[in-house]
């Protein structure tokens, strides 16, 4: 086998058995705590920013810092912040694996992903060994960009609808504008002044956001994870003889590159996504700290437009950019690199229990 061909990333086909859920969600929670945990800070400064157009980030920071107690003022909402984003990805990434597994099993030509082009060898045998394998940093379901684009958007909005009573505590809890001491006061406070819709302010908005920003989010990560495990395949790598010299009807073994080339496509899609619909989100972060004042998105949007500017709509976009970019490249690369370990430890087990 040329250089070029083993250094291919690998794949462990999932289409006949398919992971288990109880797993899914267990990663997906593993990967959602792991990301909000160490990125709490720069949530809690989007929001501040956000909540108003005369702050900023230096002043904020600064006040925060000069605080009696700086390191749980800037992780402060740091619960309702794990619970939300812990259980919504647990949530989020079972569902969406199951929406891609049910898709993919359907063998619908239009929503399965063609198949990526891999450079093969000058002998026949080797052409014949790297195609039995896709090129792919994971193992999960390959769908077609349209298919890509529906999972995500529906997997998103269904979990943010579960999740939207956490998100709005977090949300209120983390703003300056509500001195809650604990997270059951805010909801006993809510709950008595605005009634249980309270607890779904602004989900207009976040359904708005998370939709288009889940759907393209998947769709940018799929293509950038087979172009760059492309360019991975074509590149030389001295390494590539050495880790391919096993039977190539064994078991097979997944390239260190895909961890990069996950987190890489992650922190890419991300920041694309976040970019596009970053108007959303500031709109969202009002209704849910003034519901009363902004009443409904398009409300919201036009007294932000006409009071603060076309520029309110970006608030935060920066913070937003580089926590979403860092949060879900660490989320999808913890979530597949489990998922990835669990599929070769079953299918080594199937393999061994077979006779």
């Amino acid at each position: 086998m040329s250089d070029n061909a083993s250094y291919a990333v690998t794949q462990v086909k999932t289409t006949s058995s398919p992971s288990k859920t109880t797993f899914h969600f267990a990663a997906g929670l593993c990967s959602g705590l792991t990301s909000s945990i160490l990125l709490q800070p720069a949530d809690l400064l989007k929001t501040r920013i956000q909540q108003s157009q005369s702050a900023s980030l230096l002043p904020t920071l600064k006040a925060i810092l000069s605080s009696p107690h700086p390191i749980r003022g800037l992780w402060r909402g740091t619960l309702p912040s794990a619970l939300r984003t812990g259980f919504g990805s647990a949530l989020y990434f079972t569902s969406l694996n199951s929406l891609r597994q049910g898709l993919a099993q359907t063998e619908i030509p239009f929503l399965l992903a063609s198949p990526p082009i891999i450079p093969t060898a000058t002998s026949s045998s080797s052409s014949s060994n790297t195609s039995s394998h896709n090129s792919s940093s994971s193992a999960l379901p390959k769908l077609s960009n349209s298919a890509n684009l529906a999972t995500g958007a529906a997997a998103r909005v269904a979990a943010g609808f579960v999740m939207m009573p956490v998100t709005v505590l977090k949300v209120r809890y983390e703003s300056d504008f509500y001195a809650y001491r604990s997270l059951a006061s805010a909801g006993r406070d809510i709950v008595r002044t605005e009634g249980v819709r309270g607890l779904f302010s602004g989900f207009g908005a976040t359904a708005a956001r998370d939709a288009p920003y889940a759907g393209l989010y998947v769709l940018f990560y799929e293509q950038l994870k087979r172009r760059l495990a492309a360019l991975a395949t074509a590149a030389p790598h001295p390494h590539a003889q050495a880790q391919n010299n096993g039977d190539a009807n064994g078991p097979v073994v997944k390239s260190p590159s895909s961890s990069s080339i996950n987190f890489v496509s992650g922190g890419l899609a991300a920041g694309l996504a976040t970019a596009i619909t970053n108007p959303f989100d500031a709109v969202k972060t009002r209704l849910q700290l003034m519901p009363g004042r902004y009443g409904n998105m398009m409300r919201a949007a036009r007294l932000m437009v006409r009071e603060d500017g076309v520029r309110s709509l970006f608030g935060g976009l920066g913070l937003r950019i580089t926590r979403k970019a860092l949060s879900s490249a660490l989320a999808w690369t913890v979530y597949e690199e489990l998922i990835l370990r669990a599929e070769v430890q079953w299918a080594a087990q199937g393999a061994s229990s077979r006779p």
